[in-house]
């Protein structure tokens, strides 16, 4: 994926380059049905945003999982013969990963993966400090018999994540047990500002070296929203947010 060649700063179109004797490129699916007959609805091409939904999750992941590392370089072309689609859906997913701090310009033919800096992740535990504490408040007040159902099921998944030691479904576990409680809190404009983080959250997670550290904070978060007691989950939760503030620094960058 990374190498020589013209990258993601091309110009737009997905079409042949000036010059060139290649022919268009085409998305998979864009012929008619491979079983036979003409193209009915069932046989036309998947759309350009759901293909670019997957080029962006498959990248976001590579990142997140230390695949791209800090500095490796993204080439359009490469891409696009890897996740087997044309060149627009990679041009849109590397808009919105740019957008989300994964990656940066550094010309207008190069692309590579962004280091998180010191201010990137303080800025990230501001945010997380400002909008998960009031989600945590929120969801104590107002979640169901049926949602604490559905967050026993997370806690318990990312217990056995956190028993396996994978830290891939430990990420994946203990986020999706945070998207739940801002779920329950239903508040859409929380659900809004935080889904933009959920990617770099994973990555955060990632970097944690106290998995049962973490799941008993998490264990602690539940019982509070459990019991109703908003005060209580929301004092969890600033510990929380502060205490892997501290362990995030001191792993990225301390010397």
């Amino acid at each position: 994926m990374t190498g020589a060649g013209s990258g993601p700063g091309a110009e737009p179109g997905a079409g042949a380059e000036p010059g060139s004797s290649r022919k268009p490129e085409r998305d998979p699916g864009s012929r008619k049905g491979a079983s036979g007959g003409g193209a009915g609805p069932a046989a036309t091409a998947p759309s350009g945003g759901w293909l670019r939904d997957q080029v962006c999750e498959g990248l976001r992941d590579r990142i997140i999982t230390g695949r791209l590392k800090p500095g490796d370089r993204l080439v359009e072309r490469d891409v696009a013969e890897e996740f087997g689609v044309s060149r627009v859906p990679v041009r849109e997913a590397i808009r919105i990963l740019i957008g989300e701090g994964f990656l940066r310009t550094v010309s207008q033919r190069r692309i590579v993966v962004r280091e998180m800096t010191r201010q990137d992740v303080d800025n990230l535990f501001d945010m997380r400090e400002a909008l998960e504490v009031l989600a945590v408040r929120r969801a104590a007040e107002r979640r169901t018999l049926t949602e604490l159902d559905a967050l026993a099921r997370l806690l318990a998944r990312a217990r056995a994540a956190t028993d396996a030691g994978g830290p891939e479904d430990l990420s994946r576990a203990n986020a999706a047990f945070h998207t739940e409680i801002v779920r329950i809190s239903r508040n859409d404009l929380l659900v809004t500002a935080l889904e933009s983080l959920e990617g770099r959250l994973r990555w955060l997670f990632r970097q944690v070296d106290e998995p049962e550290s973490l799941w008993e904070e998490h264990r602690l978060l539940y019982e509070a929203i459990a019991a109703a007691d908003g005060d209580a989950a929301a004092a969890y939760a600033l510990h929380h947010v502060r205490h892997y503030r501290d362990v995030a620094v001191r792993l990225l960058f301390a010397r």
